[in-house]
């Protein structure tokens, strides 16, 4: 389809509005895929910074949990599942706060 248009334009025996037309779908293709998955991907990263023992999270598997211990260097958290039961997981795969799921299921206008 690229072509097509590229091609109109130059049968035209106009170089610009070809440029013009590539320089659109660059900046349509940013503001619509690039921009907001970078916003989320930035938010994600800010949660899971805050995080603090005695959070309630669940996990990207599924499984809820509370923070016992943070390991900032090696990038560790234990999460509490069960009484006696603690688990060392990747700080990257907690997935979202108990509060937020809870606000999420609430909300029957979100859309994600």
């Amino acid at each position: 389809m690229l072509n097509f248009i590229l091609l109109q334009a130059q049968g035209q025996g106009s170089g610009w509005s070809s440029i013009l037309m590539i320089v659109a779908l660059i900046a349509i293709f940013y503001f619509f895929m690039i921009r907001p998955q970078s916003q989320k991907q930035k938010k994600i990263n800010q949660f899971r910074n805050s995080l603090q023992k005695g959070d309630k999270v669940m996990t990207a598997g599924g499984i809820y949990g509370i923070i016992k211990q943070i390991d900032d260097k090696k990038g560790v958290v234990m999460l509490a599942i069960a009484d006696g039961v603690v688990i060392k997981i990747d700080r990257n795969s907690i997935y979202q706060s108990v509060q937020d799921i809870a606000e999420t299921a609430a909300d029957p206008q979100n859309k994600q």
